[in-house]
């Protein structure tokens, strides 16, 4: 492809130039918005690179909302549609903005006084979301960290990462944490676990119900039959409850044998990956699995994501919402 520019010799990593070469096509508008860009496989046969260097770029570019994916259709440069819904918000906001100017000018502020009250009462709601403390806790610490970061975005509140072990080995530490959180996150499957530790009255437990990302199992049920799959993984753990949500999806065409990081140094890790073609991961190791193969052609990593479901997160936004209020009336 003519537009891109890679420099293979070059110290910064593949993917990163494949992004920058993106962003340059999008800003000179030889990629226009709306518009259906290659796929990872035309794009890495294109530049003669791996299909994961390409799926690296693209999902980080995703990520940054530059890109974005419509399942079963493609990937598309970033819609005006979405800047145009950023400024459709925008502009509701200004018109909340405007009337209240208006009535405070009906009433006899002057402008600046109007702007110092904003100024006040809008430090006040920051200090009272940002007061606000919430922990997930989880038994693997793969799960516990992205699951934390999948809330923090849905809440637009900072969640902090728990291990249970932290909990259950130092049962002084959790009643010190405890007593300052207002909510406690964990999945049922720990629910009743973590409910039998004594915790501060004011503390409420919420449990969460985790489903596989369907984009997860339906890439891994598109693999061909029989193929030899890397499952790895840092924990056991982890490593069962992909097994298993497979299992659950009738997904046992595959030859999957596990690996966990925890276990094997670098050196064996990178042996590991160039007998395998296909692998499985979590989402905190797929950097670093992508990094490690570099070059290496017709390899495709597999992110295996978990994340909570719709109901689980509306409870827990009605949950903060009366937290809030608690905190508002006081």
């Amino acid at each position: 492809m003519s537009n891109f520019y890679l420099d293979k010799d070059s110290k910064i990593p593949l993917y990163v130039q494949v992004k920058d070469n993106i962003r340059r096509l999008i800003n000179e508008g030889i990629w226009k918005h709306g518009m259906k860009i290659p796929t990872e496989r035309e794009l890495s046969k294109e530049l003669n690179v791996s299909r994961n260097t390409i799926s690296v770029a693209y999902q980080e570019l995703v990520s940054e909302g530059i890109l974005f994916c419509q399942q079963g259709r493609g990937t598309f440069v970033a819609e005006a549609d979405e800047a145009l819904k950023k400024e459709s918000r925008k502009e509701r906001l200004m018109k909340v903005v405007d009337l209240c100017l208006d009535e405070g000018l009906s009433l006899g502020f002057k402008i600046d006084e109007i702007l110092a009250i904003m100024h006040v009462r809008a430090r006040e709601k920051k200090d009272i979301l940002t007061s606000v403390k919430v922990f997930f806790i989880e038994c693997n610490k793969e799960q516990v960290e992205y699951i934390s970061k999948q809330l923090s975005q849905a809440l637009s509140i900072i969640v902090e990462p728990l291990l249970l072990d932290e909990i259950l080995n130092n049962p002084s530490q959790y009643a010190v944490i405890s007593e300052k959180a207002d909510i406690l996150v964990t999945t049922f499957f720990h629910f009743e676990q973590i409910k039998s530790i004594p915790i501060s009255q004011n503390t409420e437990l919420i449990p969460i119900a985790l489903s596989p990302h369907l984009e997860s199992i339906v890439k891994i049920a598109r693999l061909p039959a029989e193929q030899k799959v890397a499952l790895i993984c840092h924990s056991e753990t982890f490593a069962n409850k992909i097994k298993s949500s497979l299992q659950s999806a009738g997904i046992n065409h595959l030859q999957l044998t596990q690996f966990l990081t925890k276990d094997i140094d670098d050196t064996t890790l990178e042996k590991v990956l160039l007998k395998y073609k296909y692998f499985i991961t979590s989402p905190g190791k797929r950097m670093k699995l992508a990094k490690i193969l570099g070059n290496l052609q017709n390899k495709e990593i597999i992110e295996f994501v978990f994340q909570p479901d719709l109901a689980s997160i509306n409870l827990l936004k009605s949950t903060l919402l009366e937290v809030k209020r608690k905190r508002i009336s006081l």
